[in-house]
């Protein structure tokens, strides 16, 4: 669907912590006002992926900035199938993987990794308001740096343990404290770094989930996206 009358795309910017639902939300959202969906999450991710992949010790600051250029990353922005590739490797499934989930949080802690992938994300963000009715970009620092001026922002959380529960289920693990407690890790690390830290901006609604299904948090974001762009 490309945009019309020569009219901008809309950008709908989620920023939120793991588990609070903003990754099903977001494609929830794109699908239903056919939009665009990226996920910078998986970019950084993908990233890591490649670290390990390559001997590369995520821990060392340096060693990261110095190899970030390599890989070749590829994002697709179908909400109904995200395809994540690493120098033409499907690693959709890889990325998600305990490894990943322990070191990415070192990874997207090193500047030149963020500068390096806000710019892709920027990049891709132009190209879908340039040519489709818009996207939904989710992360940490899309309102706060990715896309300050997005038109609709969103911080989504939920409780510690509904959060738990959740990525407990979607990893398939069936110890929820220690899950809670790698979260509050992951946390920690992503609200307490020097470069883009994950935060929330005055200006972006906050949606607790906690209490709503998934359709009720969709149908929520669908009105209050519709109510922003005049709908």
């Amino acid at each position: 669907m490309s945009a019309q009358g020569g009219t901008e795309g809309v950008v709908i910017a989620i920023d939120g912590p793991s588990g609070s639902g903003k990754s099903s939300t977001a494609k929830g959202v794109a699908k239903a006002r056919e939009l665009r969906y990226l996920d910078t999450g998986a970019m950084y991710r993908a990233l890591t992926w490649w670290m390990l992949e390559h001997g590369v010790d995520t821990g060392d600051a340096a060693a990261v900035a110095a190899a970030v250029d390599r890989p070749v990353i590829e994002m697709g922005t179908d909400p109904s199938a995200p395809a994540v590739a690493v120098d033409g490797r499907d690693v959709a499934a890889a990325i998600r993987g305990q490894e990943v989930t322990t070191h990415v949080s070192a990874v997207s802690a090193v500047p030149e990794v963020r500068e390096l992938l806000v710019d892709v994300q920027r990049r891709i963000i132009a190209d879908a308001r340039a040519h489709s009715a818009g996207i939904v970009v989710e992360g940490r620092d899309i309102t706060t740096v990715v896309a300050p001026d997005a038109p609709v922002k969103l911080y989504m959380t939920a409780s510690a343990e509904a959060r738990a529960q959740r990525r407990s289920k979607e990893v398939r693990v069936s110890d929820v404290a220690a899950t809670q407690a790698d979260l509050a890790r992951r946390d920690k690390l992503d609200s307490s770094r020097v470069h883009s830290p994950l935060t929330r901006t005055d200006e972006a609604t906050e949606l607790d989930t906690t209490g709503l299904t998934l359709d009720e948090v969709v149908a929520l974001v669908v009105k209050l996206a519709d109510e922003t762009r005049g709908q």
